[in-house]
């Protein structure tokens, strides 16, 4: 890939402001492919989790975190890979993204004993189960209800480069039981943890009590 054909305006300005241009051109020329390489598609077959990073129309932005059994997102040869949306809390907003604007990144970190991520950009396209199983008869039916999914996301790969490891917590994994894939238990997905709903009715409760009458 031609080093003065990748990133944004943006960045090559700020290279340029912060003396870095030549750093980053290194790393254009050396580490950026427009494609998943051999070494590249090995790595997210084992995978268990993702980072998505979409944006709507008006470009605001979402981050959300996939995760499922190793090889969850299944790799196609070097320019396309796929991930399965499994049930959640039903907002949508990752796929409205993609279905308003295609651009998407994926992050893929392994925490464990490669300590190393990968980049990967490019166009999204959301595909109904039934859809994808047409075009890949070899995909399984999960045998967790959880788990199986009702679209897809296919990505076509524009970008894909090294998350290095200098930053990478090093996490050893510990057993899990009892994963609670696609429950509406709200103990179980977490409750109220962060406390919005119960700050939402205290608010209403003392908004209320303020109200003549």
């Amino acid at each position: 890939m031609d080093e003065r054909t990748v990133g944004s305006a943006g960045e090559h300005r700020l290279q340029e402001e912060l003396g870095t241009a030549d750093r980053a051109g290194n790393f254009y020329r050396d580490q950026v492919l427009d494609h998943l390489n051999g070494r590249m598609q090995e790595f997210v077959s084992r995978q268990e989790m993702v980072f998505v990073a979409t944006a709507d129309s008006h470009g605001e932005c979402d981050c959300s975190f996939r995760a499922g059994p190793p090889g969850f997102v299944r790799v196609y040869g070097e320019s396309t890979l796929t991930y399965p949306d499994y049930r959640g809390n039903g907002v949508m907003a990752s796929l409205g993204n993609c279905r308003e604007n295609p651009h998407i990144g994926l992050l893929f970190l392994d925490f464990g004993a490669d300590r190393i991520g990968l980049h990967v950009n490019g166009t999204a396209r959301v595909v109904l189960d039934e859809a994808m199983r047409e075009l890949h008869p070899e995909l399984p039916v999960d045998s967790v209800p959880g788990r199986r999914a009702k679209v897809w996301v296919e990505v076509t790969v524009e970008e894909a480069y090294i998350h290095c490891s200098k930053h990478i917590p090093r996490m050893s994994r510990v057993p899990t039981v009892n994963r609670a894939w696609g429950t509406d238990d709200m103990r179980r997905k977490g409750g109220d943890w962060f406390g919005s709903a119960g700050d939402r009715r205290a608010a209403e409760q003392a908004e209320a009590e303020s109200s003549p009458g």
